[in-house]
């Protein structure tokens, strides 16, 4: 237990490390993530307020029903964490450009900006966001 707390304690540390110097503004928002092990989750949040403008996820909306073991399942394409992650930066970036929002401070929380997280914020600003 003691190195989960450990480690923790680091994670929160940076947090509030990336944390101290992005502030969001209703003109300009801050783009913050969050990655689980199956998920990806974006908000636009407006610090001045403390309201979140919009978010999108790669959750699906509606939990999905399970299919009868007599018909045989369609195969699907591998759609992999990274690829989720840019639709989710593009879904974003398309919301937000729909609503005048043309710019955001973008907030990675304590993920390195590599990977996932780098796939999301491409994919944000292929959408038109400046980040």
């Amino acid at each position: 237990m003691k190195a989960a707390k450990k480690l923790n304690q680091k994670r929160k540390r940076r947090v509030a490390r990336v944390r101290a110097t992005i502030i969001g503004t209703p003109e300009r928002p801050r783009l913050t993530v969050r990655r689980s092990n199956r998920y990806f989750y974006a908000q636009l949040i407006d610090d001045t307020k403390g309201h979140t403008l919009m978010s999108a996820s790669s959750a699906p909306a509606k939990p999905k029903k399970t299919a009868s073991k007599t018909k045989a399942a369609p195969e699907k394409k591998a759609i992999t964490k990274t690829t989720e992650s840019f639709a989710v930066g593009e879904l974003i970036g398309k919301k937000a450009v729909e609503k005048g929002i043309v710019s955001a401070v973008f907030d990675r929380r304590s993920y390195k900006f590599h990977g996932r997280v780098k796939s999301f914020a491409d994919g944000a600003k292929k959408a038109g966001l400046t980040i």
